[in-house]
């Protein structure tokens, strides 16, 4: 019923959370109007027939229910309306930024879970050893230290001291590693915490016991046996971890120049471009709402326990 009930829950999220950022500018206090007008014109105090002419080629002279319902429609259909500041469609530019959002993160959560995970084991294997202390240490340390620090540091040791990676951009691998670096530091730390604890449950359990009794080697009883039920935690949480790394990209998108969502969204609230902060704002939603999903199912498929609950 868990699975069931969170498919069901994705349309009436996304039907609330639309309400929500279609509602963005009463619970601003923007005047779209003048807004559309400030974007126009460099006049700040536009004559009232102006503001009554842009108010009705919008539409905004409709109840709200009316004007939800028509900016709803069109959004279903990729129908953003025009950016404020560029004037042109909006869909096609998130569109374009999502993809390379989705590329960032993904890049982010693998290496992530590449180091991450490991770590972990081998730091629950080795408990209380200089392997497990310098695990836990550098998890602590990634964990604390933020984006917009390890950002700027990763460029001053890779870009200008050493002179192997480029500043900014997308587009090349080169161009992909500071960013991906920088994002993945703390769900890496976060694995490998979360990791450490699972394992040293699973190995106290009793089928752990048997496994090596059984003679099988201590790589098997740990990638085989104590692993597999460490990793179901781990796995649970990749869609909090997908979800925080689409909010984290805004300050590597940034500091990088990296044209994802996130700097597409934070150079859309900076020019108060409403049409492009709402689809910004709607697609990130809808994009977490799909990778809970997505993790719900991967869980329900590598768990045995979590398939007979559903049944």
């Amino acid at each position: 019923m868990g699975l069931t009930r969170r498919v069901i829950e994705v349309p009436v999220v996304l039907t609330v959370s639309s309400v929500l950022v279609f509602l963005l500018p009463q619970l601003t206090g923007t005047d779209t109007a003048r807004a559309v007008l400030r974007a126009r014109s460099a006049e700040s105090t536009p004559d009232a027939a102006t503001v009554a002419r842009v108010t009705h080629e919008f539409g905004l002279d409709r109840s709200l229910p009316e004007q939800y319902l028509s900016w709803v429609g069109h959004a279903l259909s990729g129908d953003f309306g025009l950016s404020l500041t560029t004037r042109t469609p909006v869909g096609p530019q998130v569109l374009a930024a999502t993809g390379v959002s989705v590329t960032l993160v993904l890049l982010a959560l693998a290496l992530a879970a590449g180091i991450g995970i490991p770590a972990g084991v081998y730091a629950a294997a080795r408990r209380g050893r200089l392997l497990d202390k310098l695990v836990s240490a550098a998890s602590v340390l990634g964990v604390a230290v933020p984006e917009f620090i390890l950002g700027p540091l990763l460029v001053l040791i890779f870009s200008v001291t050493l002179d192997l990676l480029p500043t900014s951009g997308w587009g090349t691998p080169g161009q992909a590693v500071m960013p991906t670096l920088s994002l993945a530091a703390f769900p890496a730390a976060l694995a490998a915490q979360l990791t450490r604890a699972e394992m040293l449950d699973a190995l106290e359990r009793p089928y752990i016991d048997f496994a090596r009794a059984k003679g099988i080697t201590r790589h098997r009883v740990l990638w085989r046996h104590a692993a597999r039920t460490a990793l179901t935690s781990v796995l649970a949480l990749s869609s909090v971890f997908f979800a925080g790394l689409l909010g984290g990209a805004v300050v590597a998108e940034v500091i990088f120049a990296v044209p994802g969502l996130g700097r597409l969204l934070y150079d859309a609230v900076l020019a108060q471009d409403l049409p492009m902060t709402q689809a910004g704002l709607l697609t990130i939603i809808t994009l977490a709402l799909l990778a809970r999903v997505t993790a719900d199912l991967l869980h329900l498929a590598t768990t045995p326990l979590a398939r007979a609950a559903q049944r």
